[in-house]
């Protein structure tokens, strides 16, 4: 059943509940790439599937791997991608009935997973994988537990069913005619329109629409796996969280497929303006009208959307009357001031000098995962994404150190992908700081043993750089947040990787190209300024990610209200 949805690679936490089934796997040519943590199994099911576009498997052992797996579980259900865990689970007879076992077995991870059930019968396998998998690919997909009870190994099941064969995923829905010819009047009518391409923009595979549409002067800021969806070439396609300061200024604005949530100012001000009239287009109905009022809200696709949106737009002639120039005035302090920085050739590192160093080494179609806090907002003012499903990161939920399990899998279907395709593997490239690294290290051995040539690059500040900032914002000292200069390069040689520590500015890009050119994993440890952080915090201008909550949006929409 997984080989009729193309499932190649499944990832698992080696253990004898899965044993017959792996067996099983690697008969029928399925790659099985073991891994060392059961939040980084879900993660590299979570990582592959964004990459790839199809269904994530992660199998691991039910009663000890669950609650282990929980961060991984909330991280995938959160960035909708489509996941399958496979757990195995002991048998309701083994439950007792005093003592601190629970008597679900799935109980951990149920409340976080779109789809938990344990299969009841042998007999019914086939009708709750199917189901499983239906959960997790259709509508907005997301991640299916599936508990199936050890003593099943060994259990006789009746032939396929063909009543039971994976359930056919209805088409997509495609929106209404009225309303999408009420939107493009609204954006007729509009002089900055702006187009936000979520999630769902790459999941519908919206790309091409999206391209033609900021074509007609309708600038497109990319969230999440939307970015790249339209080539980041600071023309017609942004970043989001390096643009953001641009958006209160649109006076139309369509959102696809994307959630207005904490990372998007909740839609409101002061992210947005007041006088902003919102078009939101989602294939879930509860995101329209989420924290904010939606002129008109539309149950749909994004892709089929966008084409029919595109369509009525031309045929009324529409061309944006400002273009997409008026995105560049509004960042451009914001740009002056990030060139600035990291420009000399002595002295400690600075973070942006990676990424700078990054974007001149790194192919078109490179697949970018950033991790981190400090690390991550600097990457977000500098790193462009130039293709679609090559940018991941471990938000909305934010899980520290999970971008290693996600760069894992990415690299996975990459390598899958290069097979079927008899293409150059996509390099995968982790960009994360030294507090995340250490949470999931061990999975570069995973890495290794699957022979996936990942560049893991970390910013080595010695600290919790954004805790250690925030406590010097406020006093003449920081507590409980140093790390020191530790040689995480060493871990990496441990587990026969490569391994390199870059102290000086002269030594970043030699390494960067090892590791881009590398055919093992590797782990470029660069010392970064540890002042550099505070910088950050108290100037407005790099702060590409706001840790702004939903209260002082309110509170700032009821200021504004007032004035």
């Amino acid at each position: 059943m997984l080989q009729e949805i193309r499932v190649d690679t499944v990832f698992c936490l080696s253990g004898a509940a899965h044993a017959y089934l792996l067996r099983e796997m690697v008969s029928a040519g399925i790659t099985v790439i073991s891994t060392r943590t059961e939040a980084g199994t879900v993660a590299a099911a979570d990582g592959y599937a964004r990459v790839k576009g199809g269904l994530g498997v992660a199998m691991i052992a039910g009663k000890q791997g669950l609650p282990n797996a929980v961060g991984g579980v909330r991280t995938a259900q959160l960035a909708c991608s489509p996941v399958l865990v496979m757990a195995s689970v002991y048998d309701a007879p083994s439950t007792e009935a005093i003592g601190d076992e629970a008597t679900d077995p799935l109980v951990a991870t149920a409340p976080f997973a779109k789809w938990s059930r344990s299969v009841p019968s042998a007999a019914r396998v086939e009708e709750f994988l199917g189901a499983a998998i239906h959960a997790a690919t259709s509508g907005r997909p997301g991640v299916s537990v599936l508990g199936l009870p050890t003593h099943f190994a060994k259990a006789e099941i009746p032939a396929r069913s063909p009543m039971l064969a994976i359930k056919q995923d209805p088409s997509s829905p495609s929106p209404s005619w009225d309303a999408i010819a009420r939107a493009a009047d609204l954006i007729a009518g509009a002089k900055r329109p702006l187009i936000l391409a979520g999630t769902g923009s790459a999941l519908s595979g919206a790309g091409d629409a999206l391209t033609s549409l900021s074509a007609l002067g309708i600038p497109v800021f990319g969230h999440a796996l939307g970015r790249g969806v339209v080539v980041e070439d600071m023309k017609s396609g942004f970043p989001w969280p390096l643009a953001q300061v641009a958006a209160r200024h649109a006076d139309v604005v369509i959102s696809f497929g994307l959630r207005l949530g904490q990372r998007i100012g909740y839609g409101m001000e002061p992210r947005f303006s007041r006088d902003a009239r919102f078009i939101q287009i989602d294939i879930s109905p509860s995101e329209l009208g989420r924290n904010r009022q939606i002129e008109i809200p539309i149950v749909a696709d994004a892709r089929l959307a966008a084409v029919e949106l595109l369509t009525a737009l031309e045929w009324r002639g529409y061309k944006a009357p400002e273009g997409t120039g008026w995105v560049g005035d509004a960042i451009a302090t914001r740009l002056d001031r990030l060139d600035e920085l990291g420009r000399v050739e002595e002295g400690p590192i600075h973070p942006l000098r990676i990424g700078r160093e990054l974007m001149r080494l790194i192919p078109q179609d490179a697949i970018i995962v950033s991790d981190g806090a400090d690390i991550y907002n600097w990457m977000s003012g500098v790193l462009r994404i130039r293709s679609p499903r090559s940018y991941l990161d471990h938000f909305p939920l934010g899980s520290m150190g999970i971008g290693t399990g996600l760069a894992l899998g990415a690299a996975a279907a990459a390598k899958e992908a290069a097979r079927l395709h008899g293409a150059v593997e996509r390099r995968v490239v982790l960009i994360t700081g030294d507090g995340s690294f250490g949470y999931y290290a061990a999975e570069l051995n995973s890495m290794k043993l699957a022979d996936l040539p990942i560049a893991c690059v970390i910013s080595n500040d010695g600290a919790w750089g954004t805790e250690k900032n925030g406590h010097l914002m406020h006093w003449d000292e920081s507590v409980n947040c140093e790390l020191g200069q530790c040689d995480y390069h060493l871990i990496g040689q441990a587990y026969g990787c490569i391994g390199k520590k870059v102290t000086t500015p002269d030594e970043l890009a030699p390494a960067l190209e090892l590791a881009l050119t590398a055919a093992e994993p590797s782990v470029i440890n660069v010392l970064t300024d540890p002042d550099a952080g505070l910088a950050r915090k108290q100037d407005p201008r790099l702060q590409m990610v706001t840790f702004e909550d939903l209260p002082s949006s309110l509170d700032a929409h009821y200021v504004m209200e007032l004035l």
